[in-house]
């Protein structure tokens, strides 16, 4: 059967928290790929209040069963109380493109 691809969304409130936790997933073979979206705002509910903040958004890519280690693994490190983890299959790509996914993540004997 053929692999199944995703992406993960997740924001950070910094870029270099952004750069920092896409790093940690790169060097852990979690992740192939981690593309930051420079700030933006984001305007939200929290505790019962609208709030306004500047975000960098991560687009993660991946394996899809690598998500509930990936998801752990940013509850771990994320500086958010509750962190945006958000998954979304990939349902076509470039097939030399999920094959570097592949390649990229593979477990390292």
């Amino acid at each position: 059967m053929k692999e199944k691809y995703s992406i993960i969304f997740s924001t950070f409130p910094s870029k270099e928290k952004a750069k920092e936790v896409s790093k940690v997933l790169v060097e852990e073979n979690l992740i192939a790929c981690s593309t930051i979206i420079p700030a933006y705002l984001s305007i939200y509910k929290w505790e019962g209040k609208i709030q306004e903040d500047e975000e960098f958004l991560c687009i993660f890519k991946t394996k899809e069963k690598n998500y509930e280690k990936i998801a752990r693994r940013l509850k771990e490190i994320h500086p958010y109380k509750v962190p945006e983890i958000l998954m979304v299959d990939i349902k076509k790509g470039l097939e030399d493109y999920l094959n570097w996914i592949e390649e990229s993540i593979e477990e390292k004997l």
